[in-house]
């Protein structure tokens, strides 16, 4: 069975870059049609997709946040990061992972089959 878990620093300061990583077991993330995304979700509001990386490699982001995203993918050890540049208190947020067997970009979260716990990430002087 498929497991996600995000890690990384839990406090960021504004103008840096945030940085997480997702490391998957129990499947491997070039499993074919495979989706593998990033969501977030600020504090008193609902879930914002940020964006996926591929089966294939092939990246997309959510337009809102393509401009300081960046989302890559360490194959041998199974593992996906996320990097959203230029952050502000705006992005504090519970950061999750997660995976859908087939194409997905935002739409139902019903979707996504397997979801990490949630990191929360707050960004502050």
């Amino acid at each position: 069975q498929v497991q996600l878990q995000e890690s990384g620093p839990g406090l960021v300061k504004p103008s840096q870059t945030l940085s997480l990583t997702c490391t998957v077991s129990g499947g491997s993330i070039t499993t074919n049609y495979y989706y593998w995304s990033w969501i977030r979700q600020p504090p008193g509001k609902g879930l914002e997709w940020i964006g996926y990386i591929a089966y294939t490699g092939s990246t997309d982001y959510s337009p809102s946040l393509k401009s300081r995203t960046s989302i890559s993918r360490d194959t041998p050890k199974n593992q996906f990061t996320l990097q959203l540049s230029s952050v502000t208190p705006e992005d504090t947020a519970v950061y999750y992972c997660a995976s859908a067997p087939t194409y997905y970009s935002g739409s139902s979260f019903s979707y996504l089959g397997v979801w990490g716990q949630g990191t929360l990430v707050t960004v502050s002087s």
